[in-house]
């Protein structure tokens, strides 16, 4: 029979479970639900409750579409909801606190979809990972809405508040928070590094396989057969346009109308209607208090809050998209395709870049792009930002190197693909088993990450040494052998810094 234990919040008790190395407390709301007025709103306070709120089971993830099939739409605004693991080591008081924000574009993702016991127990940290506003309902703008295109930065900044206030009483020490987050959990960590808003609110930062922080993405360098991709950041007046030209386009608001009342309209349309367009809200806006520039900007100026740093890719990123969208949809990458591609994103400089990428490398044209996509979309841009961290503050970079490292997606070949570490760091369900050597590895992944969580280095004295990348050091992490690696010669990264 499981055990519960109950602890009690500001606004009332929350009845966990107690499963032997941890507690586990799901579905804890951090604010009010977003609904009715508090639709596109900054975050409310929750309303205190009476009686002990059941914190056993996972709360609603936030609205969003099926992703894959055998996926259900999620279509529930009441999604503002954190989960808390906590180690049961006895004698340990005032632990180091991780805060991470799950992936999944923009538009997808919960939380709860990753068990952090291995990583709480394993590190003695207390892990927290909240539910964010997502898609239409956490960029959207329109003329006269007060912080558009910020509400699922906003929640996450009342998730850091309310870890702030609140998880001293799960025995958390609220004065050392890392903010972690992988793809579009690290791109919104980088907006946090320069908000105004989110100063105080954390002390040190994780950036797992963050996508477009900084710089444009060439043509089909993300996908096949996308366009060129500016910069994830949209200024807020640009945002407030399509946000008005999508309501318009879509019947959500009548013609002719005041902002005032087109808002009025826009919160009664059902959550259903409004997600067939989250793919085109994924952009945080700059310009207002949230973020009053864009963080691609801030960062490579050297604007950004100085704390210890880290950072890195998996070896092989791209490679996940180029399956997804290319081959398992039955439009493998031909050689024909391969030179039209180079040509379209990379215009003179192609026949340079081909000469560097030679179809008869690779096994297939697919891989040889996705290796360009790779080094383009996903080495180079991490690299720079990396150098910009590190020209500032104390900074670590690894790169995730698993050539066997289990799909992520039925179907996938194995690899380092992108969010392949994840296995490594979480329980997922349905997943792949590990091997005896990928369980070390992610043992020792976990603990590296701990001790930077707990001290602001990675650093473990029975683990490979970890220099920081201010002296050019990037650690493979690999089953073979944790070791230093010449990203930089490996991806090419001579190439792209002349092409751009």
């Amino acid at each position: 029979m499981t055990e519960t234990v109950t602890v009690q919040l500001s606004y009332g008790a929350v009845r966990g479970r107690s499963l032997g190395d941890h507690l586990s407390f799901r579905g804890i709301p951090y604010a009010a639900p977003p609904v009715g007025e508090l639709r596109w709103s900054s975050p409310a306070a929750p309303k205190p409750w009476t009686g002990a709120f059941d914190a056993t089971e996972p709360g609603n993830p936030a609205p969003q579409p099926a992703q894959f099939p055998g996926d259900v739409t999620r279509v529930d605004e009441d999604c503002l909801n954190l989960e808390v693991t906590v180690p049961v080591a006895p004698g340990t008081t005032a632990r180091p606190v991780l805060v991470w924000l799950h992936g999944g574009g923009g538009t997808n993702g919960s939380g709860a979809e990753f068990d952090a016991r291995r990583l709480a127990v394993s590190g003695d940290i207390i892990v927290v990972k909240p539910n964010y506003r997502l898609g239409v309902l956490g960029c959207f703008g329109h003329p006269g809405l007060a912080g558009s295109g910020t509400f699922g930065l906003q929640d996450q900044q009342s998730a850091l508040r309310w870890v702030r206030d609140e998880i001293g009483r799960f025995g958390g020490d609220p004065q050392n928070v890392t903010l972690a987050g992988m793809s579009y959990g690290a791109l919104t960590v980088a907006g946090h590094l320069v908000s105004p808003s989110s100063v105080g609110l954390f002390h040190r930062a994780i950036l797992q396989s963050g996508f477009g922080v900084i710089g444009s993405t060439p043509a089909h360098t993300f996908i096949p057969g996308v366009p060129e991709l500016p910069q994830r950041w949209i200024p807020v007046a640009e945002l407030d346009e399509l946000g008005a030209a999508t309501a318009l386009e879509h019947g959500w608001v009548r013609p002719g109308g005041d902002p005032a009342s087109a808002l009025e309209q826009l919160r009664q349309v059902p959550v259903a209607d409004l997600l067939p367009a989250s793919g085109a809200f994924i952009r945080p806006a700059f310009g207002g208090t949230v973020l009053p520039e864009s963080p691609g900007t801030a960062l490579a100026a050297d604007r950004f809050h100085r704390m210890p740093m880290m950072l890195g890719t998996a070896r092989d990123e791209a490679r996940f998209f180029v399956s997804l969208f290319a081959d398992l949809a039955g439009n493998p990458v031909t050689a024909d395709g391969y030179r039209h591609m180079l040509s379209e994103a990379f215009g003179a400089d192609a026949d340079r870049i081909a000469t560097r990428y030679p179809l008869d490398h690779f096994p297939t044209p697919s891989l040889a792009w996705a290796q360009i996509s790779t080094d383009r979309a996903w080495a180079q841009p991490v690299w720079e930002l990396g150098r910009a961290f590190a020209a500032a503050t104390a900074t670590w970079f690894y790169e995730f190197n698993d050539p066997e490292a289990p799909p992520t997606v039925p179907g996938f070949p194995a690899g380092s693909v992108h969010g392949a570490e994840l296995r490594y760091q979480f329980d997922v369900e349905g997943g792949v088993p590990l091997s005896a050597s990928q369980r070390d590895l992610a043992e020792s992944m976990n603990r590296y990450w701990a001790a930077f969580v707990r001290n602001g280095d990675p650093a473990q004295e029975d683990l490979p040494a970890w220099p920081d990348f201010g002296t050019g050091h990037v650690q493979s992490l690999s089953p073979q052998e944790i070791k230093g690696v010449d990203y930089a010669g490996d991806h090419r990264l001579d190439l792209w810094t002349e092409v751009g």
